[in-house]
């Protein structure tokens, strides 16, 4: 049997693309679950299978060889075809068995979409499920490469910028719409209220980093003409919290995640006048839903918020 044949499994590639979307090792493994050792060692056996370097490197930061731009190329292909054989057979097979990969955007809180997978892994439990979370970017890379059955994230995104592309390559479900709350120290505005964003121009802020979904939308309400004044940037939206409550800094956090949680925030919640709304919903490419277990996956979904809506579920007190 020739190298190649033992080197090139859909782990290996898949660990390959997973290192080009970061390129940076320790991040890939995180995202891989895997040591960084692990994966070092995966894509030295690809390049000797292969016969020639995949990355170089120039200081830090990695790049690709052009073997390792054909590779991708490849790649790519490769995993398709595979992921496409094999949910071809399961598309024949019961819908309860299986695998399910779901990708979740980091900042959506999960509370409520971990209720429903424990529920469903109790009546369905030879359906597989594989949960990872990703930022914006990574989490269209697996949609469009097939790694992924399902997403998790917030729409409109503009990180898609074709959304003819986007309407001809997915279908997606809403699950609530949703809302960016700011949370402020100010004692001139009244909770819930909706004010014009002049008033906080002169406002120093802890955001989330740069290309997140809210912070992308601070600055799309502050205009062209005033950039938001971000002292901190911090991932989690609990640090922000934190932060914030400790400092002078207001922040900003989505109506879900307020709702959910504003029993333990000591800031004052309000809206930016003319704000845009958006929603979290569940993409997925098209023909998906031929696929069995998916349909089913989708279908108790719907009947698990039939049942009490994503908005109440928000609602419920948290210890």
């Amino acid at each position: 049997m020739p190298k190649t044949d033992t080197i090139l499994s859909a782990k290996s590639l898949r660990y390959f693309l997973q290192l080009i979307d970061t390129m940076n090792y320790t991040q890939a493994a995180q995202i891989l679950g895997i040591t960084q050792p692990a994966l070092t060692q995966q894509i030295k056996k690809l390049e000797r299978a292969i016969g020639a370097p995949l990355f170089g490197q120039m200081g830090k930061k990695l790049y690709l060889t052009e073997a390792g731009k054909q590779m991708q190329s490849a790649a790519v292909v490769l995993l398709n075809t595979t992921n496409s054989v094999v949910n071809s057979i399961q598309e024949f097979t019961q819908e309860d068995k299986g695998n399910i990969s779901i990708g979740c955007l980091k900042t959506i809180e999960m509370d409520i979409v971990r209720e429903f997978l424990l529920a469903f892994n109790k009546k369905y439990p030879n359906v597989t499920i594989d949960v990872k979370t990703f930022s914006r970017k990574e989490l269209w890379h697996q949609l469009d490469n097939n790694l992924i059955d399902l997403a998790i994230m917030y729409l409109p995104d503009n990180t898609k910028r074709q959304s003819t592309s986007l309407q001809r390559q997915y279908e997606n479900m809403d699950v609530y719409k949703d809302r960016m709350v700011i949370l402020t120290h100010k004692d001139t505005v009244k909770a819930g209220g909706e004010y014009p964003v002049s008033r906080f121009v002169k406002t120093e802020w802890v955001t989330y980093p740069d290309n997140y979904y809210l912070t992308e939308l601070l600055k799309e309400s502050f205009g062209t003409k005033n950039n938001p004044k971000i002292a901190i940037k911090f991932a989690s939206a609990e640090q922000l919290i934190k932060i914030a409550e400790v400092s002078k800094y207001d922040t900003c956090v989505t109506k879900s995640f307020y709702k959910k949680y504003k029993q333990k925030i000591n800031l004052k919640p309000i809206y930016l006048k003319q704000d845009k709304n958006f929603t979290i919903s569940l993409v997925y490419r098209k023909g998906k839903l031929e696929i069995p277990r998916i349909k089913n996956f989708l279908k108790h979904w719907n009947i698990f918020l039939d049942k009490e809506d994503y908005s109440s579920r928000l609602e419920e007190d948290i210890n």
